[in-house]
C-alpha cells in the first residue's frame, strides 16, 4: 500500500511539474532511501502512458567515484550518458542523502574535473528536456534542518503545497501571482542589492525574467534572470550557507568588477570557493539572479533547492546561464549563492525601492 502523500507528489511531478504524456520516455534519478516515492513516480509515469527508466543511487556512490575514476575515465566522453539524455523526454531527480557533508573532505579539483566532465550532459537536459529536481524529507534532512522527522516532512510537504486539494492548480495561482513581479522586473535595467556587506549593481536590460512555480524545482517559488555578464559591480556577502555537492560553504564575500569575481574569500569552505572559480574563465562570472517569493519557507534549513526560495531572499549564480533568459556565460559550474534581505536589506529597480526587508514594495 503506498503512502497517499507520495502517490500525491508523484502526481504533482508527473501532471503539473513536468507534464508526461503517452509515449515519453522518463529517466527517474533517486536515491535509495527515496525508493518509496521512486516507486510512486514510475506507477505514476506508466498510468500516463509513458516509459519509466528508474535509476537508483546508493549513498556512497560518488565517494566511490571519486576514489576510484581513473584519469582516463575522467579524460574520457561519456557516450553512454549523452546518448541516453537525447532519448528523454522527461527528466526527474529526487535527491535523499543521508549524509549531506558526505563529501566535506574530498578532493575539490577531482570534484570539478567530474563535473567538467558531465557538463555536456547537464546542458542537454537542462535545454532539451523538461526535467525536475527535488528533495525527499528524510531524518538525514531533518537533522540539518534542526527539526524532527515529523516536523520536516510537514515542513517540506506545505513547502511544495502538497496539503491543498489540488497542488497543481495551487503552484498554477502561484505563477499568476507572480507575473506582477516579473512585468515590472522586466521594465528595469539596472538592479542594486543593498545590505549588511553588500552593495551590487547588475544590468539587466534587454534580459527575460522567468517566472518559477513549480516546474523545474519542488519546492519552487522564485523569479530568475540572467544579468548582463560584465555587469556586476561592488561586494556581496551571502549569509545563508551552501554547498556542492555535499561541501558546505559558509560566509562567502565576493567582490566583483566589470562582471568579474577579483576577490573572494570564505569562512568556511575557502578550498572549495577557490577551486570552483578557477573551474574555468566562466565560473568568475554570474550566470543568474534569483529572487526567492515562497514566503511558507520561513528559514534555511541547508538546502539549496529551499533555501533559494525563501521569500525575502536573493540568490546569484556563479557560472553557467540560462539560455531562456538571454543569459551568454558558459562554465562547468552553476553554483546559486543565497543573501538574506529580510534584516534590513533592499532591492531597487533604476533607483526606485522595490523590495525592503524582505517585503514586496506595492
Amino acid at each position: 500500500m503506498l503512502n497517499p502523500i507520495h502517490e500525491k507528489f508523484a502526481r504533482l511531478i508527473t501532471g503539473y511539474s513536468t507534464e508526461v504524456k503517452a509515449g515519453d520516455n522518463v529517466l527517474i534519478n533517486v536515491d535509495a532511501g527515496a525508493l518509496e516515492l521512486g516507486r510512486a513516480l514510475v506507477r505514476e509515469v506508466l498510468r500516463l502512458d509513458a516509459e519509466p527508466l528508474l535509476r537508483v543511487s546508493y549513498p556512497e556512490q560518488m565517494t566511490d567515484l571519486l576514489e576510484l575514476a581513473s584519469e582516463e575515465y575522467l579524460e574520457r566522453e561519456p557516450v553512454f550518458a549523452l546518448n541516453e539524455i537525447r532519448q528523454i523526454d522527461a527528466w526527474i531527480r529526487v535527491s535523499a542523502p543521508e549524509n549531506a557533508r558526505q563529501l566535506q573532505n574530498a578532493d575539490k579539483e577531482k570534484l570539478n574535473r567530474l563535473m567538467k566532465r558531465n557538463r555536456a550532459v547537464q546542458n542537454i537536459r537542462v535545454n532539451e528536456t523538461r526535467w525536475l529536481g527535488t528533495i525527499y524529507p528524510n531524518a538525514a534532512g531533518a537533522q540539518d534542518a534542526g527539526m524532527s522527522t515529523e516536523e520536516f516532512e510537514r515542513f517540506a510537504f506545505e513547502a511544495m503545497l502538497l496539503h491543498e486539494d489540488d497542488p497543481g492548480a495551487a503552484w498554477q495561482a502561484k505563477f499568476e501571482e507572480q507575473k506582477q513581479l516579473v512585468e515590472r522586473l522586466s521594465r528595469a535595467k539596472e538592479v542594486r542589492i543593498v545590505g549588511p556587506g553588500t552593495d551590487l549593481k547588475l544590468s539587466v536590460e534587454g534580459r527575460t525574467w522567468m517566472n518559477s512555480a513549480g516546474k523545474r524545482n519542488m519546492p519552487c517559488g522564485e523569479v530568475f534572470t540572467g544579468p548582463i555578464e560584465s555587469s556586476a559591480e561592488g561586494v556581496i556577502t551571502y549569509d545563508i550557507p551552501s554547498s556542492v555537492n555535499g561541501v558546505e560553504v559558509r560566509n562567502i564575500r565576493l567582490r566583483f568588477e566589470q562582471g568579474q569575481v577579483v576577490e573572494a574569500e570564505a569562512e568556511l569552505g575557502d578550498d572549495l570557493l577557490q577551486a570552483q572559480l578557477n573551474s574555468d574563465p566562466g565560473a568568475r562570472y554570474l550566470g543568474e539572479l534569483g529572487i526567492g517569493t515562497n514566503y511558507a519557507i520561513q528559514r534555511p534549513i541547508k538546502s539549496i533547492l529551499y533555501d533559494e526560495k525563501i521569500g525575502g531572499t536573493v540568490h546569484l549564480a556563479l557560472g553557467q546561464s540560462y539560455a531562456t533568459t538571454g543569459g551568454t556565460n558558459s562554465s562547468s559550474i552553476h553554483w546559486d549563492m543565497i543573501t538574506d534581505l529580510r534584516q534590513g536589506g533592499a532591492i531597487y529597480l533604476d533607483g526606485e525601492l522595490f523590495q525592503q526587508d524582505g517585503k514586496f514594495v506595492d
